[in-house]
């Protein structure tokens, strides 16, 4: 073979070789996707997780203490304010109430039957009162004897001191109806506390006793939330706390629903932070009870802070870093080129810049590729 011959030769294998490499390297190592920023609202969001709990928990207790006779509700039901809930056992309570009712009639009726001994005893005592005088003007003049004299001051003297004992067992009987009176007061309230009734429109979280158990007074028997009081206490890290605000609105996730929110608002931010977990407490409360809920069930709130209306946003995905410098890759010229932001704001999935608009060529980054500034860029 001639030697310009294999010049020929080697200059076709190198130029095919060439092109290969062009067409299946260097070309695909410069081929990106482009994508642009869509304009429309974005919402920045605080999210932490929490637990279900209620301001107003009631602890539904046997006032007098006994045997439980009957619960007319159970774990998971709704009650309403007035709804009786529990029947105690009063044992002999009705029998005592009849007992110290006839006591009470008794006396009433022994300070009658006093009373009219007592009118009966003024009577003799005025006739008395009349025939010791008479007495004692003869007595004076002699025309009766010393005996009939004395009989008629001792029958006076007599009659007087009866009456004093009649008003003393007089006053002893009222004071004794009067002390009646309270007793039964007092046992009407002991009674009526054997029927306990719910306190508030509320739904019932725990039933901590069974019929025909014995309690003491102190005992819960049942646990009712008042439903509007019903929150989520969260924990927030101070970095961000600052960006809540009361009334902000929020979605809470229930870890037993977890791909269902409910609809909630900041209901209060306690003022004091935890010293150790550098968090603050966030209560959020419902804005629609849900049904069934469970205290102390764990829940993810998310807070929307704030809103920029009709921006340009983008995935966070499509943010590089060069030189500590935070920006895009933008097409320019069919070349690659690094744009510092200008962020506006940012949640979990996009950010809203300020010096890009819908005309903006996005390079979609690709980390098998390197990109470079003024590099050639297929499409």
């Amino acid at each position: 073979m001639k030697s310009w011959m294999k010049y020929i030769l080697a200059f076709i294998i190198i130029s095919f070789v060439g092109i290969i490499f062009y067409k299946k390297v260097y070309i695909p190592k410069r081929t990106f996707k482009i994508t642009k920023a869509t304009k429309g609202d974005l919402s920045v969001f605080v999210s932490g997780i929490g637990n279900v709990g209620a301001k107003n928990i009631y602890n539904i207790t046997a006032q007098t203490g006994g045997r439980i006779l009957k619960i007319m509700t159970d774990e998971g039901k709704w009650v309403k304010k007035g709804d009786l809930l529990i029947v105690m056992d009063g044992v002999d309570l009705h029998t005592l109430l009849s007992e110290l009712k006839a006591t009470l009639l008794k006396a009433k009726y022994g300070v009658i039957t006093s009373q009219k001994e007592l009118q009966n005893q003024k009577a003799q005592e005025i006739f008395l009162q009349k025939t010791f005088d008479r007495y004692d003007k003869l007595n004076r003049k002699g025309y009766v004897s010393r005996a009939e004299y004395d009989k008629a001051k001792a029958d006076l003297q007599s009659i007087k001191a009866t009456i004093q004992g009649t008003i003393s067992q007089i006053n002893a009987a009222k004071e004794e109806v009067k002390k009646t009176i309270e007793s039964i007061k007092a046992l009407k309230i002991k009674i009526s506390r054997l029927k306990i009734y719910s306190p508030v429109n509320g739904y019932v979280i725990s039933k901590n006793a069974e019929e025909q158990q014995t309690v003491l007074p102190t005992t819960t028997i049942l646990k009712i939330v008042d439903p509007k009081t019903l929150w989520v206490e969260t924990n927030i890290d101070e970095s961000v706390s600052s960006q809540i605000k009361p009334n902000q609105k929020a979605k809470i996730y229930l870890r037993s629903n977890p791909n269902k929110f409910f609809l909630g608002k900041v209901n209060r931010i306690e003022a004091v932070s935890d010293p150790i977990t550098l968090e603050k407490k966030i209560d959020v409360s419902f804005d629609k009870i849900p049904e069934p809920f469970f205290i102390n069930e764990q829940a993810k709130v998310v807070i929307e802070t704030k809103k920029y209306k009709n921006v340009f946003k983008i995935p966070l995905s499509l943010l590089v870093q060069k030189n500590e410098k935070l920006g895009i890759w933008i097409l320019k010229n069919n070349k690659a080129h690094f744009l510092k932001i200008v962020k506006i704001g940012e949640n979990d999935n996009e950010i809203a810049i300020k010096n890009i608009n819908s005309k903006t060529k996005i390079i979609i980054p690709n980390s098998s590729k390197i990109l470079k500034e003024g590099m050639k860029i297929y499409l």
